[in-house]
């Protein structure tokens, strides 16, 4: 046994030998594996680099946080606005009669269509007592009339509740109970604010509800309702300039700034302060440094090699790392293409590469860039698109987009599709008779019914049509919106999309010939912008103008909302060092990228290094058998020429015995 196995073990060198490389192997997919991680956290910090919030932000500050707070935009130009609130936005609030059960049935159980219509009320007088109106005048807001559908199954007080909740009808319902001998009270109020978002609520069917539920602000003896709280606008000033607005959140009132008013301080105006959010630009660019310089050292640990100690680390030696060092660097050594001002290398603004090959950071130089460039500095590390005319913004780009500046020309303009009645409309409708219309939208098809009655004049009717082909549920469903006009009493239907797909038409419908629609309308399809990009003719969808295939301005999008014909000026497109190096650490770490591919070497070579060893290791299971019936062999031929041995020794020392 012992000689058998000092042979094996002579055997077995070339089984240690690959067991000793496939160690080495191991070790270098936990390398490769550590080094994939440090790329991907780089990954990560770079991809936050790259949206240009990160270098265009302001700083909107309230004097009193408690009377309003702000946010501003990229486009908010920097200042100070006095802000002095009069009136806070409010949703108008309706109760109902009280009811003895919050669930016994009310009325019959006959179906009864409610129906939501929100607009403005004008006129007559109020009374705060009974929470109803006199003389007063509904106009919706044209937003869609929501309806909600009422039976048997759901006709008591809880089961009305829940109906207009689950119908999206732009209100919540809620029940009260007062204490009182008809403690069950329904209580609607608008989910919206402002003096436009007041509720007119239909009732078509059991006379009950009706009763109950009907309310026409319009109508003296048809508020079945009680108001409670009425609609408003919020009221402010804003650098003495009176600002009415429909919602406590105002996004349109100062360019860029997002206004949110909470208390009113009438006669003691608030300071709103925009400024230019450097801090935050200082701070992105001195975690770009750090991320780069920690990604950059972690590539060097991987490979070095320690003369002193003769020690190397794991990846030394590998043509990989060397590569993916290389080529992060690379990227630093070119300035920035098509950035379109005096910015173009890191180097301008304080970020500087070190003697060790790292990068250093200036931050005198980097206040100065920043206070001096603010608006340049994102080119340099995001990716960033500007054009020259304000009527053309830039949309996105993609891979195959290259930084530049591109010349714009429009030929023509997107429009919505459209139709125009031939003659004025007649302003009575009766039911039954004319108040149906058959529409198709953007190739959405539906069938509205207006309210009968006779309209005060075309624009009434004009918004109480658009109001139901805007609720019609095929259209809302399908995102599908349109505008209704009047003009000297001809009405018109415009799709509220653009380009070749939007089309608003009349098909049918026993109100067709009333609305004056039936006697070969005036219809206008839609059409897409038309221009080039770069001298190339541009891909058109609706707004959206894209770069030409195979052009440098490919996946350029840009979006034309009007101006005029002819030259437009400019596109300037940038990929700064973030966007870059994010998309360079993207093909790193990528299925096909150079990580994956070498960790899929390293695997196969230990797939083959293991088969090498079964068949060694199987050779030695043969090698062992051979080696013991060899020496099996050895030893019975031992034992017979010791036996044969003995016998002669016997036969000799008697022989000699015999002799003597």
């Amino acid at each position: 046994n012992g000689i058998v196995s000092q042979l094996l073990a002579i055997d077995k060198r070339p089984i240690t030998a690959l067991d000793t490389k496939t160690a080495s192997f191991k070790a270098k997919l936990s390398g490769f594996g550590t080094l994939q991680s440090v790329l991907s956290q780089f990954q990560t910090t770079l991809k936050g680099l790259s949206d240009v919030s990160k270098f265009q932000g302001v700083n909107s500050n309230v004097a009193d946080a408690s009377v309003a707070t702000a946010s501003g935009s990229s486009i908010a130009v920097p200042g100070n606005y006095s802000i002095e609130i009069s009136k806070l936005a409010q949703a108008q609030k309706l109760n109902a009669v009280g009811q003895t059960s919050s669930i016994a049935p009310i009325g019959s159980g006959a179906t009864t269509t409610l129906s939501f219509d929100l607009g403005t009320i004008t006129g007559g007088t109020f009374d705060s007592t009974s929470g109803k109106y006199t003389g007063a005048a509904f106009a919706t807001n044209g937003a869609g009339i929501k309806t909600v559908t009422i039976d048997s199954s759901n006709n008591s007080l809880s089961g009305i509740r829940d109906a207009i909740n689950h119908a999206d009808a732009g209100v919540t319902a809620t029940i009260v109970n007062d204490g009182s001998n008809t403690p069950y009270r329904l209580s609607i109020s608008n989910n919206v604010t402002g003096k436009t978002n007041s509720l007119k609520l239909s009732v078509a069917g059991d006379p009950a509800l009706a009763a109950l539920l009907a309310h026409d602000p319009s109508s003296n003896s048809g508020q079945a309702l009680s108001e409670t709280a009425t609609a408003q606008n919020s009221q402010l000033k804003i650098d003495g300039i009176d600002v009415s607005k429909s919602s406590n959140s105002i996004t349109d009132a100062i360019n860029g700034v997002t206004l949110n008013i909470s208390k009113t301080n009438v006669g003691t105006p608030t300071n709103l302060a925009i400024t230019r959010d450097t801090a935050t630009v200082i701070t992105s660019v001195t975690a770009f440094v750090k991320s780069f310089n920690d990604t950059t050292q972690a590539l060097k640990d991987a490979s070095a090699y320690d003369p002193a100690t003769k020690t190397a680390a794991i990846l030394n030696g590998e043509s990989s790392v060397r590569s993916i060092s290389n080529q992060i660097r690379g990227i630093l050594s070119s300035p920035v293409a098509g950035n379109g001002t005096t910015l173009t290398l890191l180097s301008q603004v304080g970020v500087t590469v070190q003697k060790d090959g790292s990068l250093g950071v200036d931050s005198v130089k980097l206040q100065n860039a920043v206070t001096n460039n603010f608006g340049d500095i994102a080119g340099l590390f995001s990716s960033v698109g500007k054009t020259s005319d304000a009527l053309i913004g830039y949309s996105t780009s993609t891979a195959k987009t290259v930084p530049g500046s591109y010349a714009v020309s429009i030929t023509q303009l997107a429009t919505q599709g459209k139709t125009t009645g031939q003659a004025a409309a007649g302003l009575t409708i009766t039911a039954g008779v004319n108040d149906s219309l058959a529409i198709k939208i953007d190739g959405i098809t539906s069938t509205i019914t207006l309210a009968a009655g006779t309209y005060a004049n075309a624009d009434a009717l004009a918004t109480a049509l658009q109001s139901k082909i805007n609720g019609a549920t095929e259209l809302s469903t399908a995102g599908v919106k349109a505008t209704v006009s009047a003009s000297g009493g001809v009405l018109s239907i415009t799709s509220a999309s653009y380009g070749s797909t939007s089309n608003a038409l009349v098909t049918g419908g026993n109100g067709q010939s009333n609305l004056a629609f039936d006697t070969g309308a005036n219809i206008t399809v839609g059409t897409d912008v038309i221009g080039s990009i770069n001298g190339q003719t541009a891909v058109g969808t609706g707004q959206n103008l894209a770069g030409a295939v195979g052009d440098p301005s490919e996946g350029l999008s840009l979006l034309v909302t009007g101006g005029v014909l002819g030259s437009r000026g400019t596109v300037t497109y940038t990929q700064g060092y973030a966007y870059q190096l994010s998309k360079l650490t993207d093909s790193f770490l990528a299925s096909d990228g150079v990580i994956a591919a070498r960790t899929d070497g390293i695997n196969a070579s230990i797939k083959d290094i293991a088969k090498s060893k079964g068949v060694l290791s199987a050779r030695l299971v043969t090698t062992e058998a051979r080696y013991r019936a060899q020496f099996t062999a050895l030893d019975t031929l031992i034992s017979s020429l010791s036996t044969t041995s003995s016998f002669l020794t016997q036969q000799l020392a008697a022989i000699a015995k015999n002799g003597a």
